[in-house]
């Protein structure tokens, strides 16, 4: 009875596996299906390398938003990775007890808000703080970093506190004996033994700022060309997928999905290469 409950178990467990395998080919299936033959019919490099997207024209050039995509995630990870860093050594070595379930339920907070909360945020507060602060429309790449910034904190204190946590004792405990400060344990014995958890955070936090869509949409100015200088309007693949795709036919909505693909693989290549540096740092 009990061989065949165990048989079962495993049963479902790999059911399980299967169904979230299957649903990332189908999902690959789709994209390649509905998405190439419309890059092929206007032309990869066109496609790619265009700087126009003019649908009514039949000019599908996604250059500005892939360059729009990559400022906006470097801008995000410029704000966000120092902050959450640092918080979560706080968290895990400096923290008061007394305070520390307060600050960690604020941490969780922020992960449980809706993107749409945080865009609201961003038009009310962040747009008109840009604008005053440093001119422009307030409706940019700096608004839409610092937006981002923020959202992507949750993800990279909490795995890299985790992480932090999870290195033994002994490091900390060898680099006071050795006469260092207690800051200096930390950020020299402690911090290089848990980059490999770090370094998972940081990817967790760059996979969500790239594919973040409606907090973006609010508060980057959507102007589908290649932004001058941080206080210029942005526009994104996903918020120009986002934007067009309710009343688009034809060869257009055929050219979003095929920045669809591009998004995919783009969030493929970055996976990749920062897989390939982490097996480089080990």
């Amino acid at each position: 009875m009990r061989y065949m409950k165990e048989k079962l178990m495993k049963l479902f467990f790999f059911l399980a596996a299967c169904i979230s395998v299957a649903a990332v080919i189908l999902i690959c299936i789709f994209l390649l299906a509905n998405g190439v033959p419309a890059i092929r019919e206007i032309g990869i490099f066109e496609f790619l390398s265009g700087t126009k997207w003019k649908p009514a024209n039949n000019l599908y050039g996604i250059f500005p938003m892939i360059i729009g995509s990559l400022y906006v995630t470097a801008g995000a990870l410029l704000t966000g990775v120092p902050v959450g860093i640092l918080t979560a050594v706080f968290l895990a070595r400096f923290c008061p007890k007394h305070i520390y379930k307060t600050l960690k339920s604020a941490v969780n907070l922020m992960a449980g808000i809706p993107s749409v909360v945080y865009g609201f945020f961003g038009l009310v507060v962040l747009v008109p703080f840009v604008r005053e602060a440093f001119g422009g429309r307030g409706m940019s790449v700096l608004s839409a970093s610092i937006l981002l910034g923020l959202m992507i904190l949750p993800t990279i204190i909490s795995v890299s506190e985790a992480s932090i946590r999870a290195v033994p004792e002994s490091y900390y405990e060898g680099g006071l004996a050795l006469g260092a400060s207690r800051e200096r344990s930390v950020f020299y014995a402690v911090l290089p033994a848990a980059k490999s958890g770090i370094f998972a955070g940081i990817v967790l936090g760059i996979g969500r700022a790239v594919g973040e869509t409606m907090a973006v949409m609010m508060v980057a100015g959507n102007q589908a060309v290649i932004p001058r200088n941080v206080l210029s309007g942005v526009r994104t693949l996903t918020t120009n997928i986002v934007l067009e795709m309710g009343y688009s036919t034809d060869l257009h909505r055929e050219a979003l999905i095929g920045t669809a693909v591009v998004l995919f693989l783009f969030i493929l290549m970055i996976n990749l290469s920062l897989s390939l540096l982490k097996r480089r740092m080990k």
